[in-house]
């Protein structure tokens, strides 16, 4: 039966953490109407104010999210919101599980009588943060016990957010891996590498996209490009944009008429008609030595060839940018690439990094006299991208604000001649090479781009 005790007194707050006030939701069958929480002396800690409810659906009208504890009777009575829950009935908890169903934020103690002891020890199994015995109640026991249930609650509650942020960005983390591109260059002459570094923070991918692929024919086509923005939306577009262009690449289409349908592509993913892309396609003939150059609103490619200076390929007869203008055009340029070249594909977060602490940007003529000096010093393939961005990087004073892609196909003319012998020799004409694991090199060179 319910215990009469003096009403509880307004007392400063002494022990607690915040020395903020506390409200308890005391949930108990009184028929007489007469109970009431145990005086707190003036040590116990802050003040407690009280709600008591005789049922679970007073209970419910009762709870708020100001409420920050409840103390509930396992002995009051099932009522009709707990009917149905076999189990529960028959461990004697249906009232604790209902209550922890309502208010799964808030921190509940049980009270029970000194011969429950196993009952006791079962609600917190299920889910209280601790338990009282009804004999043992006083001011101080009470007191200490809310402030500690609470605490408790919240400890668990961040560990909770806690757990499930690991969880979501280690599966945000996974697809983004998954969504990361794997040139399909088998059979290639050419060497494959790359660098890729978002802006957003802790992201593996940002707006900028790139993508390399063999046709049937022998020809390779490369791709690099950047939706306008950082965020997430962005992400997914440049992610939409690659798998489109890859598809559209190895049905046949070429030039114009591919950038023409990813336009359109474009302007049906895109959230608003403010959001473009700038794009930049090389497609390589299959001797190597050709090449035909599509750029909308992207920076040119720089090329090397031995002896000579890396320098932009020509860039006056680009097309606008996808998005922009609804029937634009974007004519093919072919150029002439030798028999051993470099050519280097890159975004606009290579070249508008600063230099220093003023406002001068790196710019395309920078980089080109950056990237000498590093042909100049021997570097190629994977340490001349790496040490490219990070010497952008070092320039800016810290990490860059914009998504960095830079892409590299490298052609040996020489190499290109032993393998062609090779495979003339061994009758594997067009055989496919297998697709290296992630960080193994293939034998014609193919990696896939590391983080």
């Amino acid at each position: 039966m319910p215990v009469p005790v003096p009403q509880q007194r307004a007392v400063p707050a002494a022990e607690t953490s915040n020395g903020t006030d506390l409200t308890l939701l005391v949930i108990e069958d009184d028929p007489a109407g007469t109970f009431s929480v145990p005086e707190l002396s003036a040590a116990a800690g802050a003040r407690v104010r009280i709600r008591a409810a005789r049922n679970l659906t007073e209970a419910g009208r009762l709870l708020t999210d100001d409420v920050d504890c409840i103390l509930l009777d396992l002995a009051l009575p099932s009522g009709a919101e707990t009917r149905g829950d076999r189990d529960a009935e028959a461990d004697g908890l249906a009232t604790l599980k209902y209550v922890l169903r309502i208010a799964p934020r808030h921190a509940v103690l049980a009270l029970t009588a000194e011969d429950d002891a196993e009952l006791a020890a079962e609600a917190v199994r299920v889910g209280a943060q601790d338990y009282l015995f009804r004999g043992e109640l006083d001011g101080r026991l009470l007191s200490r016990a809310i402030r500690y249930a609470v605490e408790r609650k919240r400890a668990d509650v961040a560990q909770h957010q806690l757990t499930e942020s690991r969880l979501r960005a280690q599966e945000n983390a996974r697809l983004e891996r998954g969504l990361l591109p794997t040139p399909l260059l088998d059979g290639s002459d050419l060497h494959f590498a790359a660098r890729y570094r978002p802006g957003r923070s802790r992201a593996l991918l940002g707006g900028d996209f790139y993508d390399t692929v063999r046709t049937p024919d022998g020809t390779v086509h490369a791709m690099i490009g950047d939706v306008c923005g950082h965020g997430p939306d962005e992400a997914a577009l440049g992610v939409e944009l690659r798998i489109a262009w890859r598809a559209l690449t190895l049905a046949g289409l070429c030039g114009d008429e591919l950038l023409s349908t990813l336009q359109q592509v474009l302007e049906h993913e895109r959230e608003s008609e403010e959001i473009f892309a700038t794009l930049c396609t090389v497609d390589i003939a299959p001797d190597g030595r050709r090449a035909g150059l599509c750029l909308a609103g992207h920076p040119a490619p720089l090329i090397a060839r031995q002896g000579r200076a890396a320098h932009l390929l020509p860039y006056e007869d680009g097309g606008p940018a996808l998005g922009l203008l609804p029937r634009a055009r974007w004519p093919r340029r072919q150029v002439e690439l030798g028999g051993s070249w470099s050519l280097m594909m890159y975004t606009d977060g290579l070249i508008e990094g600063r230099v220093g602490n003023g406002t001068q940007r790196l710019g395309q003529d920078g980089m080109v006299a950056m990237i000498n000096r590093q042909l100049s010093e021997g570097l190629a393939g994977e340490d001349l991208l790496e040490a490219a961005v990070t010497h952008v990087r070092e320039l800016n004073g810290g990490e860059l604000t914009d998504d960095v892609a830079v892409l590299l196909l490298d052609r040996d003319q020489e190499t290109a001649r032993d393998a062609s012998r090779h495979r003339a020799q061994n009758g594997d004409r067009g055989r496919s090479i297998p697709r290296p694991r992630p960080g193994q090199v293939s034998p014609s060179g193919v990696q896939r781009p590391p983080l």
